[in-house]
């Protein structure tokens, strides 16, 4: 690791197995997740999305913000291989990429991140709305996939101010423009704000009044909940598990925008592994909706009967055309 490499003579050689020991660990967490949590995302992101678009009809509220966070970790797939393979986070690493590749991959995380945190936030509130005023329609799938739009959109914009300053951070100091927004600091800054402190506000608001109203019921509740009751506990479950493996990852950019000087093997070790962690939110979120989502094996069975028949018309899909038109 570069990081290693930066040790000299004059180091103690303790800090110096201590640094190769923190390079190790992270070259085999890196090499299980490449082997085993790469291929399982990607199987089952690509399967979650199939799935539901293929059955449009069916498709809730909650199905398409989770769409819209399995196409946010199909790029966090796309990016995990080629920075866990680099000599960054592993020791037998392939390749070393340039400023311009790493400048890539950064925006692509930094755009995921923000898609991820966003769609979650935006389910949790969704969820009150729909539990709240279930007659409204306000959090309709119709309204739900605009939103889901306007998610990328200022997912890209809100990055793009990042690109600046990171962009300007390495490249050269003659360019005046940019010799004045050489601050990578202001960069993490404004992804922490953003990306972490606005959601986990906004998620923590929207449990405040989920609560609220599962205490006090309602003659709205009891006439017509259009929202299968698993779904509370995938909401729960979901929140949970992206605000646990994102947080270390904001938390390094806090420290990194708190104190911008301190380098050290330590810290090295912990952002990196926390980027890890965050990866790891590709394959942790399509796993836990297949196992938690009931409609889903009935969604998964409809599209392998499909496709079966798609040569040859199957006496199920007759008579179930029959009763539509009955």
């Amino acid at each position: 690791m570069w990081l290693c490499a930066m040790h000299n003579e004059t180091d103690s050689s303790v800090d110096l197995r201590l640094c190769q020991d923190f390079g190790l660990i992270l070259s085999v967490f890196s090499l299980v997740y490449l082997l085993v949590c790469f291929p399982l995302g990607l199987c089952y992101n690509v399967l979650l999305v199939v799935v539901n678009l293929s059955n449009k009809v069916s498709m809730t509220m909650p199905d398409v913000y989770f769409v819209n966070m399995a196409v946010a970790g199909l790029v966090l797939n796309l990016v995990a291989p080629a920075e866990l393979l680099s000599s960054a986070f592993t020791r037998w690493h392939a390749w070393e990429y340039s400023n311009e590749v790493y400048i890539t991959m950064l925006i692509l995380f930094n755009i995921s991140s923000l898609v991820i945190m966003y769609s979650t936030t935006l389910l949790s509130l969704d969820y009150y709305i729909e539990r709240a005023l279930p007659r409204t329609y306000m959090s309709s799938v119709y309204n739900t996939k605009h939103v889901c739009g306007f998610i990328w959109g200022g997912a890209v914009l809100t990055s793009f101010s990042s690109l600046l300053f990171y962009v300007c951070n390495h490249i050269s100091t003659k360019m005046v423009e940019c010799s004045k927004m050489q601050n990578k600091e202001a960069a993490d800054a404004i992804m922490m704000f953003i990306g972490y402190v606005v959601p986990a506000v906004a998620v923590l608001y929207a449990f405040v009044l989920i609560l609220r109203i599962r205490k006090e019921s309602t003659p709205l509740d009891q006439d017509s909940a259009r929202l299968d009751p698993s779904i509370h506990r995938l909401l729960l479950a979901s929140v949970c598990v992206q605000f646990v493996l994102w947080t270390p990852y904001y938390l390094t950019l806090l420290v990194h925008t708190v104190a911008p000087g301190y380098v050290g093997d330590a810290l090295y070790f912990l952002r990196c592994l926390s980027k890890l962690l965050a990866f790891s939110s590709s394959f942790a979120m399509p796993l836990m909706y297949r196992r938690m989502n009931k409609n889903f094996s009935s969604k998964l069975q409809r599209l392998l009967r499909r496709l079966h028949c798609r040569e040859q018309s199957c006496p199920h899909e007759r008579s179930t055309v029959q009763q539509v038109v009955t």
